[in-house]
């Protein structure tokens, strides 16, 4: 079975997990967001060893966020589920959106000191996914146009965490940050683009802008 084919089964199980769980919400969402927040904590503390009490600081303020992020938004109201999808699909969109576009139209190097792979017209692709699939999700459950213009700037965010994330592990002198999920690599290699964008999303609800 080749990268891609492993790449997307992998990616389609934990799509129906974080739907399934966050369809049912409650204790069930709770545990599961508490269980991948202590996995990306023990990756992070694996990846910064020997680099400081800082970065084990900033490793449990990093995966304690998002957590937070996620679970507030999932319960704060009655669209708190289509807020929750809206944030999966906008993480979700712009890194396949990313990856595709990367590999069909990349020429341009992003940032080629820290992740050579990632491609300007990569960052397009993952920009204008995340505007369309998010955009649509916002106008058919009535979450409200805002989301069509944040979406594109979180796209952004969700592309400068995971160039982060490629910076540590640049550093660290490792390629993927663990090896549970086949084709993805660990649990901060898949979520590097979410923490930005629950964060943010949250941030941005308290404000009153969603």
């Amino acid at each position: 079975m080749n990268e891609l084919a492993v790449r997307t089964i992998t990616g389609v199980i934990m799509i129906v997990v974080a739907l399934i769980a966050s369809y049912v919400g409650g204790t069930v969402f709770a545990w599961a967001v508490a269980a991948v927040a202590t996995l990306m904590f023990y990756e992070w503390t694996r990846i910064t060893k020997g680099w400081g009490p800082g970065w084990y600081v900033a490793g449990f303020i990093y995966a304690l966020l998002p957590a937070l992020a996620l679970l507030w938004v999932r319960e704060r109201d009655a669209h708190g589920l289509y807020l929750l999808i809206w944030i999966f699909i906008v993480t979700w969109s712009t890194d396949i959106g990313a990856y595709f576009a990367g590999r069909t139209f990349g020429k341009r190097k992003l940032a080629p000191t820290i992740s050579p792979n990632k491609t300007v017209e990569g960052l397009l692709g993952g920009i204008v996914a995340a505007t369309l699939f998010g955009g649509a999700w916002a106008l058919e459950t009535g979450l409200g146009t805002a989301l069509i213009v944040l979406a594109p700037v979180l796209a952004v965010a969700a592309q400068a965490g995971d160039l982060f994330e490629s910076g540590m592990k640049r550093r660290a002198g490792v390629k993927d940050s663990g090896a549970w999920l086949p084709g993805h690599g660990g649990a901060l290699d898949r979520l590097d683009g979410l923490v930005p964008v629950a964060v943010l999303t949250a941030a941005a609800q308290l404000m009153g802008l969603t």
